[in-house]
């Protein structure tokens, strides 16, 4: 298999990290970075042996893919920008900060057949793959995010900034449409909400009661889902998860099998693979626009309570 030119637009902390990656995927050849901080991106250059590009127009001439790993507030114009130029896209979460612009890109995307991928990362989490496998019917299901005050993408709110992963999770796994939203919220250390849980109701009948904090002491990334047969419980941050199931009227616990990977590493191999072949990426354009919809929705209800 050939290799693709990748580069990186935006490597802060994130960015860095697609940097790492790229430098080490056998099929990707990692040509370039760009950052409006030239000293940052000459640092990131230097550390993964490739080029510091001085405009997003020399960047492009550059490279077959990109991720897009700038503020929120830049990925509609860098986006629309590169995709004008023929390039597949990894664009981080969310999107786009406005749903219209979400899905002007994903048309944009389709239209040229290009790949628009977006970097909902617990998507390629191996505790998602082992619940995949072991879903039925979910009923309930609970998820809790919790981080401490990141110092970083404070631009967002905490229902953007971490709290959208579990929502483009739980629309994913239960199919349906929403019917209701109950939102409450409170900005701390932010203009934005810093606290906020959301309880959906779904078509299907299925309620999802979703907490996330950027304020914690602690670090927690679990999904907790209960269905007919079972109910499991999963953490994402320690890769590790329990199912309980009723048998012979008893309670019955076994871990499930979860074989560890990193899953930033995943999606970017996914990523460059699907540029390649022509493969339909997990989290698209579309899927994308309908979780930062949600989301927006999410955050207009607690700005109102």
């Amino acid at each position: 298999m050939k290799k693709l030119r990748v580069g990186v637009v935006g490597v802060g902390h994130i960015g860095s990290n697609h940097a790492r990656i790229y430098a080490e995927l056998p099929h990707a050849e990692f040509v370039a970075v760009f950052d409006i901080d030239p000293g940052r991106a000459a640092e990131i250059a230097a550390t993964y042996k490739t080029k510091a590009v001085e405009s997003l127009n020399e960047f492009a001439e550059m490279v077959d893919a990109a991720s897009v790993a700038t503020p929120t507030n830049a990925h509609f114009s860098v986006a629309r920008d590169l995709l004008a130029r023929g390039k597949h896209l990894l664009i981080e979460k969310p999107i786009t900060e406005i749903t219209a612009d979400a899905r002007e890109l994903a048309q944009r995307a389709a239209e040229k057949r290009l790949v628009l991928q977006v970097g909902h990362v617990e998507r390629f989490n191996p505790v998602l793959s082992a619940l995949e496998q072991r879903l039925t019917h979910p009923r309930f299901i609970e998820a809790h995010r919790l981080s401490p005050y990141p110092n970083r993408s404070t631009e967002i709110g905490v229902v953007l900034d971490l709290m959208i992963h579990d929502l483009e999770i739980i629309l994913h796994l239960v199919n349906s449409t929403v019917e209701t939203i109950d939102a409450v919220g409170v900005p701390v250390l932010s203009r934005g909400e810093d606290i906020a849980n959301a309880r959906l109701r779904f078509a299907s009948g299925c309620i999802a009661n979703i907490t996330s904090s950027r304020i914690s002491p602690e670090r927690m990334r679990k999904i907790r889902v209960f269905q007919e047969d079972a109910y499991l419980s999963l953490d994402y941050q320690g890769q590790s998860g329990e199912i309980y199931r009723r048998v012979d009227g008893q309670i019955t616990r076994e871990p499930v099998p979860i074989e560890k990977e990193e899953p930033l590493r995943q999606q970017l191999a996914s990523f460059v693979d699907c540029a390649l072949t022509g493969g339909e990426p997990k989290v698209s354009g579309s899927h994308a626009a309908a979780a930062l919809e949600l989301a927006v929705e999410i955050t207009k209800r607690i700005a109102t309570t």
